[in-house]
């Protein structure tokens, strides 16, 4: 199968970016959670370091994955052609709910992700040792971490059902 720019940008937005972002949550998950203030100096401030980077790598992922869908996959989604994605799945009155529930939804729900995941890095980068010490500030940046992590995977799982309805190729 050969792919056009458009599928070549899909991939990008969903898989790439979105496998970054995937990894980069599960080792901020394991290390906020796991994160104690007894650990020797140099064992905590590596945890420490690799929290930031995870936190941080899934904040630039979210931001990549939702201004490379809204800016370069979305318009040639919502394009006006007959022959786009929309007027396909528009045409077909089982699959115009995939448009009007699906698509609406993960245009705004997906924006919800890097949000939270900049307000988790900020929390992680200003509060560092803290939040090994206040359980309260750690389950706090737990949440945003969750939160950002299920508004991305509604998006996500979203935008797979479009796009198997209607391949961007």
């Amino acid at each position: 199968m050969k792919l056009t720019m458009e599928g070549w940008w899909t991939v990008l937005h969903g898989f790439v970016l979105g496998l970054v972002f995937l990894l980069a949550f599960a080792g901020a998950l394991m290390n906020l959670g796991t994160l104690r203030h007894e650990w020797t100096p140099p064992e905590f401030a590596r945890v420490l370091r690799r929290l930031k980077i995870r936190v941080w790598a899934m904040a630039v992922s979210a931001w990549l994955m939702v201004i490379t869908g809204t800016y370069i996959s979305y318009p040639w989604y919502r394009a006006s052609s007959p022959a786009s994605p929309k007027s396909k799945l528009l045409a077909v009155h089982d699959l115009a709910a995939l448009h009007t529930f699906a698509m609406e939804w993960k245009e705004h729900v997906a924006w919800a992700a890097p949000i939270l995941a900049t307000a988790l890095g900020f929390i992680v980068t200003y509060y560092s040792a803290e939040l090994a010490a206040r359980n309260e500030l750690r389950r706090a940046a737990m949440v945003l971490l969750v939160l950002s992590f299920v508004a991305s995977v509604i998006g996500g799982v979203l935008g797979f059902l479009i796009y198997k309805a209607v391949p961007i190729l």
